[in-house]
């Protein structure tokens, strides 16, 4: 099989290589081939004629997105929509990454994946949109929702993750605050590239949320890390007021993977276990 995997740089695309590995791969970042652009991104697939795309392309950057919503809406849906075009043209199957952020939170069950979306920031709405034209576009697609992503990699963005951003400041002996309010289920980008590996080799085509298992705040994740990694730090839960933000996060945004255990696909594993796998890792990994 012959895959384009666009934003291989980033922590989940890093996972996806590996997860990948033995395949054709044609690898190339986000600044090579510009999702927005239309034409290049005809020349490129068209050049590639890949048997899958894997756009790990977004605009991501939370806050950023509420004062840059062009931008968003450039990576974000118009971007999508020219790759889904483009994989039309070449009959290939096309893998896209959303996001919890669609759901706008005020319930405290986990969102199944037939509920209804209503973000309550632009990031969510852009994300929300360009699922909406990769599926009017393009049948063969697989739309992965996931949530609180973390892999060795680290995001570009911010060159880190929150895994290693809060061993970094226990060991600086800070005193760590973390929001308590806000609900989520921290999730493994290895744990998600392993099932998308499995989920791309099939035609079971659709929207499929795609986390680890079980629940948490923010600063029960912090406790976990803290835990597992043997750190023992001035840590304080507090509520969101503490941290005001330009983007409103929602409070609870815990995702159930029901369309892949209906379809018979083992359910990832629970964030605890993923974690105390990650920072066993660590060393091995490059991370100190």
């Amino acid at each position: 099989m012959r895959i384009l995997l666009i934003g291989y740089r980033g922590q989940l695309g890093s996972d996806l290589q590996k997860a990948f590995a033995g395949e054709e791969l044609v690898l190339t970042t986000q600044e090579q081939m510009r999702v927005e652009d239309a034409a290049q991104v005809d020349a490129l697939i068209g050049q590639a004629r890949p048997d899958l795309i894997i756009n790990c392309a977004a605009f991501h950057r939370v806050d950023d997105c509420e004062d840059c919503a062009a931008r968003a809406f450039e990576v974000n849906v118009l971007g999508v929509r020219n790759l889904a075009l483009a994989a039309a043209r070449v009959d290939a199957a096309m893998v896209h990454f959303s996001t919890d952020y669609v759901f706008d939170g005020p319930r405290r069950t986990p969102y199944a994946e037939t509920d209804l979306p209503c973000p309550k920031c632009l990031y969510g709405v852009s994300k929300l949109a360009g699922e909406f034209l990769l599926l009017s576009t393009w049948p063969k697609h697989f739309v992965f929702r996931v949530s609180g992503l973390y892999g060795y990699a680290g995001s570009r963005e911010k060159g880190t993750n929150f895994v290693e951003m809060m061993i970094g400041l226990a060991r600086q002996g800070k005193p760590i605050r973390v929001v308590d309010d806000q609900v989520l289920t921290p999730t493994s980008t290895m744990d998600v590239a392993r099932a998308v590996r499995v989920l791309a080799g099939t035609d079971c085509y659709g929207l499929y949320h795609l986390t680890n298992t079980g629940e948490c705040s923010w600063h029960e994740f912090a406790q976990a890390i803290f835990e597992y990694a043997d750190l023992r730090p001035d840590l304080t839960p507090v509520t969101s007021a503490a941290f005001p933000t330009r983007a409103k996060r929602p409070n609870y945004s815990v995702l159930d993977n029901r369309r892949l255990r209906d379809a018979g696909f083992t359910d990832l594993p629970d964030w605890r276990v993923a974690l105390q796998q990650y920072i066993a890792g660590r060393a091995a990994a490059g991370r100190s």
